[in-house]
């Protein structure tokens, strides 16, 4: 994705965006995620809350304390922390959202405090969830920064294990705890800022976009464009049924009632003024599809 590959550039169209259509939700919450992948941190915090402002979520709250943190307000992202209706938010949010007020802990300089603020029952749990590697690492990196290395070690290891799809560095993270150097590591400096910007570092939070609200408006219009097909058929059907009780009255009309003689009036007409079959009878040349049995014998 763009926003990965290039946050400036993504930033750069989802501003253009914004000049076209800042009233849309959507639009308004690309700019902030881009902001934030591309270190612009109070324009993240700028768009996210109005986002927030205009859905009633609270999706990105993680986001915001992490640009609390990143722009050195520490103080801000505990109260974020603090002042969240965290039974209001999913699961990957809230742990996602304790990880960086554990590290704005460590930011403050109270490491035991963020040590025990990760020790939820999560860190323990046999279920391995999406962010469960993410949240060993971040216990593991606050146990070194209280300086317990041994204790760091086992749950580095045990981040390792569950994550399989290398989110996180911490295989390397426990190499360089045993005293592993990987050929190359000393000029490799891209890979000394990977390791720098584990979870927990300002700017690390995963930011998505809320797919399932756009999903969500996809499915509204399609059962709105559903309903008026509905409405169309129904109206459809009506019509048919009034055409037929219209076809039905005129036969009544016009047939004779049960146990009703027939006569041959009844079936040639009975000569009036307003007979359609008068001029015939009286010799007039018949109309074009006239009785197809041929002229009435008068």
């Amino acid at each position: 994705m763009l926003i990965d590959e290039n946050p400036a550039e993504a930033l750069a169209h989802a501003l253009a965006a914004r000049r076209l259509a800042s009233r849309i939700a959507a639009v308004r919450e690309a700019v902030g995620l881009a902001a934030y992948h591309a270190g612009e941190w109070q324009t993240a915090i700028a768009e996210l809350r109005t986002y927030h402002r205009m859905t009633g979520l609270q999706s990105h709250i993680a986001v915001l304390a992490d640009c609390e943190r990143a722009l050195g307000r520490p103080e801000r992202a505990i109260d974020l922390f603090r002042g969240a209706d965290r039974d209001a938010l999913d699961p990957a949010t809230s742990i996602e959202l304790l990880i960086v007020a554990a590290g704005a802990r460590g930011d403050l300089g109270q490491k035991d405090a963020a040590v025990a603020m990760l020790q939820v029952r999560e860190l323990t749990s046999d279920t391995t969830e999406p962010w469960t590697a993410r949240l060993r690492y971040a216990y593991a990196d606050a146990l070194l920064a209280a300086d317990r290395r041994e204790e760091a070690r086992e749950w580095f290891s045990r981040a390792a294990e569950v994550d399989t799809d290398g989110e996180t560095d911490a295989a390397e993270r426990l190499l360089e705890l045993d005293g592993v150097l990987i050929e190359g590591d000393e000029e490799d400096d891209e890979t000394a800022e990977e390791i720098a910007a584990g979870p927990g570092t300002p700017g690390a939070v995963p930011a998505q976009p809320d797919v399932d609200l756009v999903a969500n408006a996809d499915e509204d219009d399609e059962d709105e464009d559903d309903s008026d097909d509905e409405d169309d058929d129904d109206d459809s059907d009506a019509d048919d049924d009034d055409s037929d009780e219209d076809d039905s009255d005129d036969d009544d009309e016009t047939r004779p009632a049960e146990g009703e003689r027939v006569t041959r009036d009844d079936v040639v007409g009975r000569g009036g003024p307003d007979d359609p079959d008068l001029g015939t009878r009286g010799g007039a040349e018949a109309p074009v599809g006239d009785d197809e049995t041929g002229p009435v014998a008068r």
